[in-house]
């Protein structure tokens, strides 16, 4: 294969493996409130990269399934909007990261043979 296609291919796949980790990441640090660029800087400073374009629709879709809430902090002179997690969040999350565990230990053992 031409470098150059293996190489496109292999991010393409990456982007494919990393946006479906992206919900939980973002519910993991989501247990106290973070405004959109706070979130990103985060992440970014824990490895994960994530583009605003892609952060702030995930953060509406869900907020809008209701697994985070929302308020505005409108005390300096930038409004920000702050996304914390519902209880319903908070019991999502849980039983994500549960799976996650699962699937990251039979991905081990799957990966080692």
């Amino acid at each position: 294969m031409d470098p150059k296609k293996e190489e496109d291919l292999y991010q393409s796949l990456l982007q494919e493996l990393r946006r479906g980790t992206i919900v939980l990441t973002v519910l993991s640090q989501l247990h106290t409130p973070q405004y959109g660029y706070s979130l990103v800087v985060l992440l970014e400073k824990k490895g994960i990269p994530v583009e605003a374009g892609t952060l702030y629709p995930l953060l509406r879709r869900l907020e809008k399934q209701t697994l985070l809430e929302s308020h505005w902090h409108t005390e300096t002179s930038k409004p920000r909007k702050y996304y914390q997690l519902s209880e319903t969040g908070k019991k999502m999350y849980e039983n994500l990261r549960n799976e996650w565990f699962q699937m990251t230990k039979n991905m081990e053992e799957i990966l080692k043979e």
